[in-house]
């Protein structure tokens, strides 16, 4: 997964020196199952305020935790990826992305061409 965001980021011209990655749960559930809401609900403020201190020009929200958590919302990464959100950090307030996560894509390949319509939509905000 880490390997295809680098193809997925240097398909837009960018890399790991120039976008800022982190998890909105720092620890992976037993069994590999999907966070709790009290889980979520433990993380947010450290998340929050990573995000206000790094003071990022956009977010991209990967996959359907980051972006439920993110957003606040219960709606799937399908209907979100793709539509510009905002987040509030702060306050501050972030334009974020919603797309799909490279582990999701890796076992649905035929989904990348919804994740690269997604990353020119983020060029072209980088770019505009």
């Amino acid at each position: 997964a880490g390997q295809l965001l680098d193809r997925m980021l240097a398909a837009i011209g960018l890399d790991r020196t120039s976008v800022y990655i982190i998890n909105t749960l720092p620890w992976r559930p037993p069994g590999n199952r999907t966070p709790t809401p009290a889980e979520h609900a433990v993380c947010m403020p450290f998340v929050e305020r990573h995000v206000e201190l790094v003071n990022p020009e956009m977010l991209v929200l990967l996959g359907g935790v980051s972006a439920k958590q993110m957003l606040r919302t219960d709606t799937g990464i399908m209907r979100l990826r793709g539509k510009w959100a905002s987040v509030r950090a702060g306050d501050k307030e972030f334009p974020a992305l919603p797309t799909l996560h490279p582990a999701y894509l890796l076992r649905q390949p035929a989904q990348k061409r919804l994740a690269w319509r997604d990353l020119l939509s983020l060029k072209a905000k980088l770019e505009g």
